[in-house]
């Protein structure tokens, strides 16, 4: 990407160094390895506010969520990364680490966060979600974030978020993203010095994938692996109703909300 300089130009103190087109009513897209504090894309995107451009978007391979303090959030990130020094791929420090078959970071000690096992289940409802949990819980000492026992407990609590989560359960639908990262991150927080998470039924969306990479990214961890289960639509159908008759569950006793449960999975969330 281009630098800017301090000679005069255009009437301003500023320029950048090399540049000579003509963005006016142009699209610009900036595109960056690694984004941490974020001042170089601010002061960028300072300079080209002269050149009359109809838009100026930022794509980044690496992200630092935790270290972040510009005004201009990168429009496209391909990770998002604990604050961390990393080497690989032309990213180096006094050219050392330049050209190496991947990404890298210094090792963190074994007491570190980094060393959590964190794991993401999901599957349709009525996929075993709740039964495979509690093995892994039971093998590896996790702790088990539910979003459906997070919403229960919510309404149940009467919470603003609860009462604004059953709304939307009730009618099958899923819980907007915002709603639904509030409630896991005040859950994540309550846990000292844990081994590792499990996180079942989130993230659902793109949106919830990116926001929980950035939420673990400020505690110097991510996610370690991603599990999916899959089962055949009837015999969820079959699972629910059961469930319904022992867990006094209302979603799970009305068969048009458990077709849409199965239906909004399917088309926003299965891979």
């Amino acid at each position: 990407m281009s630098s800017y300089s301090g000679t005069e130009s255009r009437g301003r103190v500023d320029e950048l160094i090399g540049f000579n087109t003509d963005l006016t009513g142009k699209d610009v897209v900036i595109l960056e390895d690694i984004v941490d504090t974020g001042i170089t894309i601010d002061k960028i995107i300072s300079l080209l506010e002269y050149e009359n451009a109809a838009s100026v978007k930022v794509c980044t391979l690496l992200y630092k969520p935790a270290s972040f303090k510009g005004n201009h959030k990168p429009d496209y990130i391909g990770f998002s990364i604990p604050n961390a020094f990393v080497v690989g791929y032309g990213l180096d420090y006094n050219e050392k680490g330049r050209n190496l078959d991947a990404i890298y970071q210094i090792r963190q000690t074994k007491k570190s966060q980094n060393k959590m096992l964190n794991i993401v289940l999901f599957g349709p409802p009525g996929a075993g979600k709740g039964t495979q949990s509690e093995r892994l819980i039971e093998k590896y000492g996790l702790v088990h974030l539910s979003t459906g026992d997070i919403f229960r407990a919510n309404i149940k609590g009467e919470t603003e978020l609860g009462v604004l989560a059953k709304n939307y359960i009730d009618k099958g639908q899923l819980v907007p993203d915002e709603v639904t990262i509030n409630m896991l991150k005040a859950e994540f927080k309550k846990h000292e010095d844990p081994k590792g998470f499990i996180f079942d039924g989130f993230p659902r969306t793109n949106a919830q994938a990116v926001a929980l990479d950035e939420f673990l990214a400020e505690f110097s961890t991510g996610i370690t692996s991603m599990i999916s289960l899959d089962v055949e639509e009837e015999e969820l159908k079959t699972r629910l109703a059961h469930r319904a008759k022992t867990s006094g569950r209302p979603d799970d006793a009305n068969p048009e909300v458990i077709q849409n449960r199965i239906d909004v999975y399917r088309n926003e969330t299965a891979p």
